[in-house]
């Protein structure tokens, strides 16, 4: 699998902020990551589950369908033993289909600090939280996850074990 190609190099990054115009860039590369990972998203409904033999399970649920537009969680559930699941990352996002690309509306993770609610300055919490997002999805279909179209059969809500 081909990694993503952004058209910034680490240096311009480095050493500017971001622009909207890469933010939208970034947005696009995104909406081209999901559609690998979930084909078919426009369609869904419900919770899915992408198990891998060895893998952690990668969980996506959708939670609103617009003629336009998915809203959908996105996440793993770490279990330890005698505590509740802790989903991480912890993604919101929604996925605009006419203009073809996704935005972080929430994300909640260990490994990037981020201001919460993309307080100001916004763009530079929108670029990392879509960033952290794109390396995200990418790792995910290295991995080998993939959804597709059926829901997952009544399965507990992981989130409220103990």
């Amino acid at each position: 699998m081909r990694m993503p190609w952004y058209p910034w190099s680490l240096r311009s990054l480095a050493n500017s902020r971001p622009s909207v115009g890469w933010l939208m860039d970034l947005c696009d590369e995104n909406h081209v990551l999901m559609c690998r990972l979930a084909p078919g998203l426009r369609d869904f409904t419900g919770s899915h589950r992408s198990r891998l033999g060895d893998g952690m399970d990668l969980h996506l649920e959708v939670l609103e369908q617009t003629p336009y537009t998915t809203l959908v969680h996105l996440t793993y559930y770490f279990t330890r033993e005698g505590a509740r699941s802790r989903p991480d990352p912890d993604a919101r996002l929604r996925v605009y289909h006419d203009c073809a690309q996704v935005e972080v509306l929430a994300l909640r993770q260990h490994a990037l600090p981020l201001e919460p609610l993309f307080e100001h300055p916004a763009l530079d919490q929108k670029w990392k939280a879509n960033l952290f997002l794109s390396k995200w999805l990418a790792y995910c279909l290295q991995q080998g996850h993939r959804f597709t179209s059926a829901p997952r059969q009544s399965l507990p809500d992981l989130s409220e074990t103990g």
